[in-house]
């Protein structure tokens, strides 16, 4: 209910705002979690410099100019990256807030009791560099609230982003853990309810190599 609130008050909003004022509010949503969070943004040429990894001691993200979005590597995770011409199946645990809303409201997640069954599966395929994604509709939260009206299977560009830099493997012993990230994804790299209601999203996202 929350959600659907949540979207039906920015639906509203956004009737009686122009698209450059709605872009207006999402930078500022997107620089006051960076203000309030002390987040510490770094270049792409630093992130490079680090071995493309960034320090969470301090909450560094790094800004890829291109697409506009935020990414901490919080985890490189184990396994290994998902290699040029392969498709590989992920399972992925998220949250999402909607920084329009604030960055303590939780607007969707499969990390509550609720839908601790629910691992949203997707298919990951890395065409020289370039990452393409799709939902499982018979197993993803994410289709089933943003995509199933619309019969788009299609994964969020933004959440793409990490399968560049991180390992997407399948934990084996306590010492392995899956990759994690934090991302902050501006409404053309979100879902279709994002880019049509121009808010950005935070998320924090593990995945894993599925079978």
């Amino acid at each position: 209910m929350m959600l659907v609130v949540g979207l039906v008050v920015l639906a509203a909003c956004n009737d009686t705002e122009t698209y450059a004022e709605q872009k207006e509010k999402e930078v500022s949503a997107i620089n006051k979690f960076i203000a309030d969070s002390a987040v510490n943004v770094i270049s792409e040429t630093v992130f490079a410099a680090q071995g493309n990894t960034t320090d969470v001691s301090k909450n560094q993200f790094v800004l890829f100019e291109a697409s506009g979005v935020y990414m901490q590597i919080v985890r490189q995770g184990c396994g290994e990256k998902i290699k040029n011409g392969e498709t590989a199946t992920v399972l992925c645990r998220f949250m999402e807030r909607n920084l329009l809303l604030g960055a303590d409201s939780i607007t969707l997640t499969n990390q509550v009791l609720e839908y601790a069954a629910v691992v949203d599966k997707m298919s990951v395929t890395n065409t020289s560099g370039t990452f393409q994604g799709s939902f499982d509709v018979t197993s993803s939260l994410m289709y089933a609230v943003y995509g199933r009206a619309q019969n788009n299977t299609a994964v969020p560009s933004g959440w793409l982003v990490p399968f560049t830099y991180v390992n997407v493997g399948r934990p084996v012993k306590e010492t392995d853990a899956t990759a994690k990230v934090r991302l902050i994804v501006p409404h053309k790299q979100g879902h279709l309810s994002a880019t049509r209601g121009v808010y950005p999203c935070l998320y924090d996202l593990t995945f894993e190599r599925g079978r």
